[in-house]
């Protein structure tokens, strides 16, 4: 697969995934072990268990893509 190829497919992706974080801005993603701090001015959020849910979702489907195409 050509390197041109494989960047345009990875920029669409980003901006589908774009499009739709756009539409779910309202809905909060906080699960269980996400980090949220909220003091006055100031607020914290960073998404532990949802980075780790995403990436494992990530990954079984490169890997299903992956052996497809092989």
């Amino acid at each position: 697969m050509k390197m041109w190829k494989l960047l345009a497919g990875f920029g669409i992706l980003l901006i589908l995934f774009g499009l739709i974080l756009m539409l779910f801005e309202n809905w909060k993603w906080r699960l269980p072990g996400d980090i949220y701090i909220k003091r006055d001015n100031f607020e914290f959020y960073f998404p532990i268990a949802t980075s780790i849910i995403i990436s494992l979702v990530l990954t079984i489907l490169l890997n299903i893509i992956f052996r497809i195409k092989r």
